[in-house]
């Protein structure tokens, strides 16, 4: 697994792991990797997985039974709140980085119109 040094492994973590869970991969009720195998998996520190599983826990998004393991425990409003804070979020760093290279927000449009028309899409202009 590769992480982006521009930011803190631990809410990596936590965005892959909800990730996941928006895609349907990970329903309630599902056991997820302990912290000691997910770290070894992922090749990270321990502490540092342990501060995105309690992270987790105190927002509700996963629930640790003592001698059982940890599941997720996100309730459809958490959960279709974070798919909209993380779409926004793509959205702005994607505007961000477009203004980055000089495009107008008329020119941007454009070429995500044309991306989705060439992929299959069907929106018109």
């Amino acid at each position: 697994m590769e992480f982006d040094p521009s930011r803190p492994i631990y809410r990596q973590i936590i965005s892959g792991f909800l990730k996941k869970i928006i895609r349907g991969d990970l329903k309630r009720g599902d056991k997820i990797p302990s912290q000691r195998e997910y770290a070894e998996t992922a090749r990270v520190n321990p502490n540092t997985v342990q501060r995105a599983y309690r992270e987790m826990e105190q927002q509700g998004i996963v629930e640790t039974v003592r001698g059982q393991g940890t599941f997720v425990k996100i309730s459809d409003q958490l959960l279709n709140q974070c798919k909209t804070e993380m779409a926004q979020e793509f959205v702005q760093e994607y505007l961000f980085e477009m203004r980055e290279l000089g495009f107008d927000d008329q020119e941007i449009v454009k070429r995500l119109v044309g991306e989705i028309n060439a992929k299959g899409g069907m929106i018109s202009d």
